[in-house]
């Protein structure tokens, strides 16, 4: 999802110039992270959502790649092979 990472890494900066911390995120602590979530105005809480949706997704992608690569959602392709075989695989 090369538009969430690139939309998330964009708006990296902003964000910790926002909640106060450097780029590794050592001078605030979760509590303090709220409480300047709080405190955005609704266009800046909308941004912050957005790029933390971006994250998210990007993170999701990360972990069902590895998976994949590991051979962990094989058995996904064994059942649809055996449904189909069965002739009770469900069109989507």
């Amino acid at each position: 999802m090369a538009t969430a990472k690139s939309s998330a890494t964009a708006n990296l900066g902003t964000y910790h110039q926002r909640m106060g911390t450097d780029s590794d995120g050592s001078a605030s602590t979760v509590s303090d992270i709220q409480q300047a979530i709080l405190g955005l105005p609704e266009d800046e809480y909308a941004q912050l959502r957005e790029w933390f949706s971006d994250l998210d997704w990007e993170r999701w992608d990360k972990q069902i790649e590895a998976d994949a690569d590991e051979g962990a959602l094989d058995f996904l392709i064994a059942d649809a092979l055996e449904a189909k075989e069965d002739g009770t695989l469900q069109e989507l």
